[in-house]
């Protein structure tokens, strides 16, 4: 974690007698800093590690996963240490996140979905309403599961004589399965504006089920959600997902990039982790067509041409996604200050990087599967659970819109549409 210099008001005081205590600037309080954090993420993705092929084929709902997460300390990462949380920054969250999906990509997707819903009360709503649910959530060890995109028909959000109330039905919300809040969106009746609502699970009139029988992301503890004339009330109105420019801030739109960076850490994840696996295995198997030639040796040019392929191809998106990152750190510094063109350009980089990532992620899932050759079809490998995981999570967030929102951009400057991740 970064350092903020702390600089003492400038006040008028009398000189202090030689006997008199000077009295220290108060600070805010610190996390243990990103070191810490990355070495609690790797130890986590380790300990997933050990046992990923066999929790992805039992594909139970992930509440022992969810607590290796709690007793770790990397639920409350985001929330400032003042608050009762770990005070890291988003780099540090990405970087755990592509730690952990290295290994275990729908718990990645879970941990990743919590940090986005649950971080982004900052940019809708107000301070003090954010710092409290912050409190909240880091001194219950909440898991929040959910999602603000779009949603066909959408869940509504009616003013009734007792209070307001929820309509609907979502067919799909990561985390739900295992969520102690749930963040959605919902229209305001009468008026069709978009807002962000966090609700109890436990609530009445709150029904969740299982997705049916999912083939990848199967940890990622997805459902859908029932809401029947579920009671909320004001403080539950996290605030407008409005994409209307006098509404949303160009603050506020940071929310569309900060997630999409989140997917662009998933899918690094996933290919670093399948390279890395399918690279141990090559170093102690064969290969079918060469057998004289032990695999990953420099003898053996098809596993050379692969290998440097896909590396390059990873690492390329990694660059262009770190750019996105720095990008979106100094537009979040910027705070109140940002414009909306600087807004559409940290848009755009997460757009350029989300495509460049899911094309690392697919070629890598997919080609890491040939350079092993037939033994890579083996269940006890559990090979095929990077490439399942890929292509779940690329089937609900394609890239096509992406790559129209770079062309429109870097062709006639328009600005990137205000667009969540499902």
């Amino acid at each position: 974690m970064r350092d903020v210099p702390q600089t003492p008001m400038d006040v008028e005081t009398a000189a202090p007698s030689d006997s008199a205590p000077q009295a220290e600037p108060e600070r805010e309080p610190t996390g243990p800093g990103r070191t810490h954090w990355l070495r609690v993420a790797r130890e986590t993705a380790d300990d997933l590690a050990t046992d990923a092929v066999a929790r992805d084929q039992a594909a139970k709902p992930p509440f022992d996963e969810v607590s290796r997460l709690r007793e770790s300390g990397l639920l409350s990462l985001l929330v400032p240490a003042g608050s009762g949380g770990g005070g890291a920054d988003w780099a540090t969250a990405y970087a755990v996140v592509r730690e952990i999906a290295a290994a275990d990509a729908a718990v990645a997707q879970l941990l990743g979905t919590h940090y986005f819903v649950s971080w982004s009360a900052r940019l809708l709503t107000g301070p003090s309403a954010a710092a409290e649910l912050e409190r909240r959530s880091a001194a219950e060890q909440w898991c929040w599961g959910g999602g603000f995109a779009r949603q066909d028909p959408p869940l509504i959000l009616a003013r009734t004589a007792g209070g307001q109330r929820l309509e609907g039905r979502q067919s799909y919300v990561t985390g739900v399965l295992v969520a102690d809040r749930i963040a959605v969106r919902a229209v305001r009746a009468g008026t069709g504006e978009p807002l962000a609502v966090a609700v109890d699970p436990a609530r009445h009139g709150v029904a969740v089920d299982a997705q049916d029988d999912p083939f990848g992301q199967r940890l990622a503890a997805g459902g859908g959600v029932e809401f029947a004339s579920v009671a909320v009330t004001a403080d539950d109105v996290l605030g407008s997902l409005s994409a209307e420019e006098d509404v949303l801030s160009p603050m506020a739109s940071l929310a569309s990039p900060l997630g999409r960076l989140m997917s662009v850490q998933l899918r690094l994840g996933l290919a670093e982790g399948v390279l890395a696996e399918a690279r141990e295995y090559s170093r102690a198997g064969r290969r079918p067509w060469q057998p004289e030639w032990p695999a990953g040796s420099p003898q053996d040019p098809h596993v050379l041409a692969a290998y440097g392929e896909l590396t390059v191809l990873t690492r390329s998106a990694s660059a262009l996604a770190g750019q996105a990152l720095e990008a979106l750190q100094g537009g979040l510094a910027r705070g109140d200050d940002l414009g909306y063109e600087e807004c559409a350009e940290i848009s755009a980089l997460a757009a350029v990087a989300e495509v460049a990532a899911s094309t690392a992620v697919r070629e890598s899932t997919t080609r890491a599967l040939d350079v092993i050759g037939p033994r890579s079809a083996s269940a006890r490998l559990g090979l095929d659970r990077f490439w399942r995981n890929a292509r779940a999570h690329t089937l609900y967030e394609p890239v096509a819109p992406r790559l129209r929102d770079v062309g429109d951009y870097y062709l006639n400057g328009t600005h990137p549409p205000f667009t969540l991740p499902v």
